[in-house]
């Protein structure tokens, strides 16, 4: 398993392996679907769904708030977060403020969210970008203020003005850090759409979950569970992805954790 295939194929058969059991419990258990259903009857709905194309349709629909509030958290979150190391006022002023606003649950002012902006698209992206802001946030500020001091003299007594300084030495130096806040913030992007849809939307997955959730169909919950989970697997790898091609002195799962 030293290898990136054996790595993925032991995981795989791991996953095989629980699924396997799951299928086993259930049906030796007699439990009712309605309580917890069986991988085959969530699969049932999956295949059903697709079939029918509103499956498709749901999951195309939260994939894109999920990114585009994953990229306007991530503009946000970088400039704010230079702004805050470069210059002490905003530090000073600003960013205890931003802390404030975050300790309060997402999920809270999503209905005024929703009032403000409508139940369309934008309000679901304005929820995952504001869930994605504040670990991009952090993990700049964190990693900016990182840097050696022994370079930043170095860079300064060679004539390096504040922002070479923050391109040539305080930036790369971060860019590990940085990169493990993008990680967690795209995995908070799907929680953030979610919670959107959930407040108010009339297509997504998180619609597709609480519309069967109303009816008692646990099938088709899971349904929605397993879909989240593969878009939040498949965009946090494309991030890991990217960090192994842009950091690459340095292993990207090995990062420190925001």
């Amino acid at each position: 398993m030293k290898t990136a295939s054996g790595r993925s194929g032991a995981r795989v058969l791991f996953l095989v392996m629980i699924v396997g059991l799951w299928e086993l419990l259930i049906r030796a258990a007699h439990i009712p679907t309605y309580v917890i259903p069986a991988p085959s009857e969530v699969w049932n709905r999956l295949f059903l769904g697709f079939q029918q194309g509103f499956l498709l349709e749901y999951t195309r629909v939260t994939a894109v708030e999920i990114v585009l509030g994953y990229f306007v958290g991530v503009i946000l979150g970088f400039g704010i977060a230079v702004l805050i190391v470069q210059y002490f006022a905003v530090d000073f002023f600003l960013y205890p403020i931003i802390i404030s606003i975050n300790a309060v649950p997402k999920i809270a002012i999503s209905p005024l969210l929703i009032i403000w902006v409508g139940t369309g698209l934008e309000s679901k992206v304005l929820i995952a970008a504001l869930t994605a802001f504040f670990p991009l946030l952090v993990s700049v500020v964190t990693g900016l203020r990182l840097v050696e001091i022994s370079q930043v003299r170095l860079m300064r007594a060679a004539g390096a003005s504040k922002w070479q300084v923050f391109r040539m030495v305080a930036l790369p130096n971060a860019l590990p850090t940085i990169f493990g806040g993008l990680q967690v913030a795209i995995v908070l992007s799907v929680i953030g759409a979610v919670v959107g849809e959930f407040v108010g939307a009339s297509s997504g997955l998180g619609y597709y979950i609480l519309f069967a959730n109303a009816r008692l169909d646990t099938a088709s919950m899971f349904a929605g569970f397993v879909l989240l989970a593969l878009i939040g697997t498949f965009l946090s790898q494309a991030v890991v992805r990217t960090g192994r091609k842009v950091v690459f002195w340095r292993e990207i799962d090995k990062m420190a954790q925001v």
